[in-house]
């Protein structure tokens, strides 16, 4: 399998597995992506869980300061941090048993992406939840509740 045929598997797999997203470093600012991100993958079914040192609640779910303080069991964790804070955020994913992990586009750390692998975490990098379940719409969407 081509490094380009894995990830797109990675890919499907990801989206058509994972039913709770937590997502880093959403913001409560509609016009900022991690926002829109989110809103569009909580309209699609999956359920949305931000995470955000500095908000309460958005689009009406509570927001939590970390990873560690999401009481609910997380599926995946799509990151909107720095690439520098990614190391941060991956180790918080491992301690909760996290099974995928989504570096957004221009984040990539090859060093975190690696680490968490071992550990069996399905990852990608430097690409976007939102085009890439548009792209498969219909094939990784999760099965409504």
């Amino acid at each position: 399998m081509t490094e380009l045929t894995s990830e797109a598997a990675t890919i499907d797999r990801i989206l058509g597995e994972s039913r709770t997203v937590a997502v880093v470093g959403m913001s409560p600012r509609p016009e900022r992506d991690s926002h829109r991100v989110a809103r569009y993958l909580a309209e699609v079914g999956y359920r949305v869980i931000p995470v955000n040192p500095n908000a309460t609640e958005i689009l009406g779910e509570r927001c939590y300061p970390s990873l560690d303080d999401v009481p609910d069991r997380v599926d995946l964790v799509d990151v909107f941090r720095r690439p520098e804070q990614v190391s941060e955020v991956a180790e918080a994913a491992l301690r909760v048993g996290v099974r995928a992990f989504w570096m957004q586009l221009g984040i990539r750390h090859p060093g975190v992406a690696r680490r968490l692998r071992e550990a069996g975490v399905l990852v990608v990098e430097d690409r976007c939840t939102l085009v890439e379940h548009q792209r498969r719409r219909g094939r990784s969407s999760p099965p409504a509740p």
